[in-house]
C-alpha cells in the first residue's frame, strides 16, 4: 500500500527527514510515532502530494506520489490535525460539498454519505451546525469527511489530540473500526495511542527512522529479573557467572533487591537462575521474563540517538 524510499526533506538548514525508507502493506494499522519535531506531519504530507521531497521517492497503491498525484489523493482519505471544518454549515451540507468535491456520482452520493455517516456515529447530529458540537463530534465529522468517498489508505495526524479521555477513547474505537476496511497510518506522540490502535509502530527521531516492527516484537526481550525479600552477599557476582550472562543490575524496590539479567545469545536464563537462588538459598519472591513497554523502547532510542549524533537541529521541524 505504501512504499517509501530514502525520502529525505528540509527546511532551509532544518532537516524534517533523513533518508527514510518503510513499506506498509495493505490492511494494517501502523502507529507513525515520535516526538514533536520529529518529521511526522512532513511525512504525511509528501505521501498526500501536498509536499515534495527533496529527494527519494514515495508510492501509493502502486502510484508514484510525484507523478500521479490525482489519483493517488483519490484514494487516500486524509484527516489533518486541525480538520478543514466550516463551523456555519451543517454536517449534512458539509458531507455533500465534500462528496462533489470528492466527483461522487449525484446517484451515489445519498448511499456513501449515509454509510460514512453510521461509521462515525454522527446519525443523530446531521442538521446541527458543526459549530455547535463538540470537539470530540467535530473529530467524527473530521473522520467522516475522510472516509467519505472509501479510500483504500486513511492516514490520520493525531486524531484525538485535544480530546477529553471519553472522546479519546471513542475516536479510537472508531479507527479500529474504520481499519476492518481501509489500510490506516497513524501519526501520534502519544505512546498509549499506539499501543491501543495500532499492530505495528514506525518510529521516528529527528528525521530518521530508528525502529520498524510489530508492537508484539518490540516488546519481547531475553532480560531476566530477579527480586529477592532482602540483599544476598555478592548476589550479583554470582549472577553475572552464570554461562550467558551479559550483565546484572542491581537496584532496591518496595518489596526487597531487583537483579535485572541480560542475556548474551538469546537463551532463557530462568532455569539456571532458578537453580543458582535454590542453591544458595536466596529468599526469592519473584522471577520472571521482563516486558519492554513501549515507553521504555522509546526511551531507550531516544537516549541512544541523542548520544549518537544524529540530532539533526530538526526540533522545529514537523
Amino acid at each position: 500500500m505504501i512504499d517509501a524510499t530514502n525520502l529525505s526533506k528540509s527546511y532551509g538548514s532544518i532537516q524534517a527527514l533523513k533518508d527514510v525508507s518503510f513499506h506498509v502493506d495493505a490492511g494494517e494499522v501502523i502507529g507513525l510515532l515520535g516526538p514533536n519535531g520529529a518529521g511526522k506531519t512532513t511525512m504525511m504530507k509528501i505521501l498526500t502530494g501536498y509536499l515534495q521531497p527533496d529527494s527519494g521517492q514515495a508510492t501509493v497503491d502502486g502510484l508514484d506520489v510525484l507523478t500521479d498525484t490525482l489519483q493517488v489523493q483519490q484514494r487516500i482519505g486524509y484527516l489533518p490535525e486541525n480538520a478543514p471544518l466550516y463551523p456555519e454549515m451543517s454536517v449534512q451540507s458539509y458531507l455533500k460539498m465534500l462528496a462533489s468535491l470528492r466527483q461522487i456520482p449525484e446517484g451515489d452520493q445519498i448511499a456513501y454519505l449515509s454509510a460514512a455517516v453510521r461509521a462515525v456515529g454522527l446519525e443523530d447530529h446531521l442538521t446541527r451546525p458543526i459549530g455547535q458540537l463538540s470537539k470530540g463530534y467535530r473529530q467524527r465529522v473530521g473522520l467522516a469527511q475522510a472516509i467519505l468517498h472509501k479510500p483504500v489508505l486513511l492516514i490520520l495526524d493525531e486524531p484525538t489530540i485535544g480530546l477529553d479521555p471519553t472522546q479519546i477513547v471513542e475516536v479510537r474505537r472508531l479507527i479500529r473500526r474504520l481499519a476492518e476496511h481501509s489500510t490506516v497510518l497513524l501519526s501520534t506522540h502519544i505512546l498509549s495511542e499506539v499501543e491501543a490502535t495500532c499492530d505495528r509502530v514506525i518510529i521516528l527521531l529527528n528525521g530518521q527512522v530508528k525502529a520498524d516492527a510489530r508492537l508484539s516484537d518490540l516488546s519481547v526481550t531475553t532480560d531476566v529479573v530477579l527480586v529477592l525479600a532482602e540483599e544476598a552477599p555478592d548476589a550479583a557476582v554470582h549472577l553475572r557467572a552464570l554461562p550467558g550472562v551479559q550483565s546484572v543490575l542491581m537496584s532496591r524496590v518496595h518489596d526487597g533487591r531487583e537483579y535485572r539479567i541480560r542475556g548474551s545469545d538469546g537463551a532463557d536464563l530462568r532455569p539456571a537462575v532458578y537453580g543458582l537462588a535454590r542453591e544458595r538459598g536466596w529468599p526469592l519472591t519473584e522471577l520472571r521474563r521482563d516486558v519492554r513497554t513501549l515507553e521504555t523502547i522509546f526511551s531507550e532510542l531516544a537516549t541512544a540517538s541523542a548520544n549518537d549524533g544524529t540530532a539533526t537541529g530538526g526540533g522545529g521541524s514537523r
